[in-house]
């Protein structure tokens, strides 16, 4: 793209400042803590249980302790919190009483964001993979630019960067309406599909979160939105309506779009192959003043037709912020996927196991026809142990997982993993509310975690395709299954 821009590497400096982070080992607090951290402030947190995140930030020089102690806060502290953190928690409660300021964790990704050119991806879903995806073309495309994404890009090997660039990419987290916080640049829309409605109790206020969101553009910004999804096309004209500059991509060409271009143009997705371990496909930008771009072609080395329609997006993103677009192509093809993304846990006694954040059943959809053309090619079945996430969204949308899930040849569901929720609040909502939904025969309730693990495993046979799916601790179940494959296959070989 020619040459970078560049930034003093003492500019937007937060030197003199201090941020104490309550929650810090979770996948947003975590990046901003870390960002902050390397813009020349003072950071500390803390969380109620140890992890990875924590090791790392240890390492990044962030100074964490385990649980929550008002002792923790330092008295000149900004301190930062998600929407999680409850008004008891004894450090927020502790910095309350002594009058220091409180801000919002996207707050503070604000300020580490000062001066750069804000590129915020949002949507119910798809949001992570896009935002990785384009953070990492923009490296190798020699853009150097930072981000702040809720997974690790498994490329980068960390969610979080402080680059010499001009752009700064930032997954926008719309659930609690702190996307709202921002003001970007470039504003990525993957869908507008209702979600949180715990929160904003109609579609009408999900949909008018996001028309407010795309308000948030710097005077000139470009919103890029996703035609495919009828609520992000409905947002695009309602934006460009009310002069927005605005762009659009998806799989139909901008003529078959009803009413056609909705804005300065459209970013067309052909897919030329799918298999199952990745995606070639091309890409071309028809303009509303007639002039075309590309088509260009680029290989996706993860699978499945949603990745690539994410990798659109980020095309188009790009190109907005001046790479060439046979280099931004290119350039996406590097993208290996994020952390809990279609990632492989391993493989035992002849079964894959691959573990996926899903927790709608748009997501676990995508995933699925993912996971049928790869087990499609291994010869096996696709196998799902799935943990909902949150009592609310189980409750919303128990029959559509039960639909959604049942298109696997055998699904065990395990209690809802609760979050910010409380388990009294939503009296006879547990896994089973979803199980009931799923086809005869194709799968069960069992309420343990650990049992559920053992249970999936000793189904499995070789050539399967096994899934551990839900934005929770479910994670943490593939070693389970993992162990007992090995186990099975050392006594099946009298090893």
């Amino acid at each position: 793209m020619g040459s970078t821009e560049q930034h003093q590497s003492r500019a937007g400096s937060l030197e003199g400042r201090q941020f104490h982070l309550i929650g810090v080992g979770g996948a947003g607090m975590s990046v901003v803590a870390e960002l902050l951290a390397e813009r020349g402030a003072t950071v500390s947190g803390s969380d109620s249980h140890d992890s990875e995140a924590l090791a790392h930030l240890r390492k990044a020089g962030v100074q964490v302790c385990v649980g929550h102690d008002a002792a923790a806060v330092p008295a000149e502290a900004t301190v930062v919190v998600s929407t999680a953190i409850k008004d008891t928690n004894p450090e927020l409660a502790a910095a309350r009483s002594r009058g220091q300021k409180v801000i919002h964790r996207s707050q503070a990704l604000a300020l580490a964001a000062q001066g750069r050119d804000f590129v915020a991806v949002a949507g119910a879903h798809g949001k992570t993979t896009t935002s990785g995806m384009l953070a990492e073309a923009l490296t190798q495309a020699g853009a150097d630019p930072s981000f702040a994404i809720g997974g690790v890009v498994c490329a980068i090997g960390t969610g979080a960067h402080l680059g010499q660039g001009r752009a700064f990419v930032a997954e926008a987290d719309e659930s609690d309406r702190s996307f709202l916080n921002y003001s970007p640049r470039v504003e990525v829309v993957t869908n507008v599909e209702p979600d949180h409605l715990d929160n904003y109790g109609s579609t009408e206020a999900f949909e008018q979160a996001f028309l407010d969101f795309s308000a948030r553009l710097v005077p000139g910004g470009l919103l890029v939105a996703c035609a495919d999804d009828p609520g992000a096309l409905r947002l695009a004209r309602a934006a460009a309506v009310a002069g927005t500059r605005v762009q659009t991509f998806g799989t139909t060409s901008a003529a078959e779009i009803c009413g056609g271009s909705v804005g300065e143009g459209h970013v067309q997705l052909t897919v030329l192959a799918a298999e199952g371990d990745g995606t070639t496909a091309s890409l071309r930008l028809q303009r509303s003043d007639g002039g075309l771009v590309g088509p260009v072609e680029f290989h996706l080395s993860v699978p499945g037709s949603h990745v690539a329609l994410d990798a659109a997006g980020a095309w188009a993103a790009g190109l907005e912020l001046g790479v060439e677009p046979g280099l931004m192509a290119r350039s996406l093809g590097a993208f290996g996927g994020t952390k809990r993304r279609f990632e492989d846990r391993g493989e035992a006694a002849g079964v894959r196991v691959v573990d996926d954040y899903a927790h709608h059943p748009t997501e676990i959809e995508a995933l699925m026809r993912t996971a049928r053309a790869v087990a499609q090619v291994r010869g096996g079945r696709v196998l799902a142990l799935f943990q909902p996430h949150l009592f609310s969204r189980t409750q919303s949308f128990a029959q559509r997982f039960g639909a959604t899930l049942g298109q696997a040849d055998l699904v065990i569901v395990t209690d809802v993993y609760p979050a910010r929720e409380i388990a009294e609040d939503f009296p006879g909502v547990n896994g089973g509310t979803v199980a009931q939904y799923l086809p005869d025969g194709r799968g069960y309730f069992v309420p343990s975690r650990e049992e559920a693990a053992h249970a999936i495993a000793a189904a499995a046979r070789p050539g399967d395709l096994l899934l551990t799916i839900g934005a929770g601790d479910v994670t943490e179940l593939g070693a389970v299954v993992l162990a007992d494959l090995a186990a099975s296959a050392g006594v099946q070989t009298g090893n």
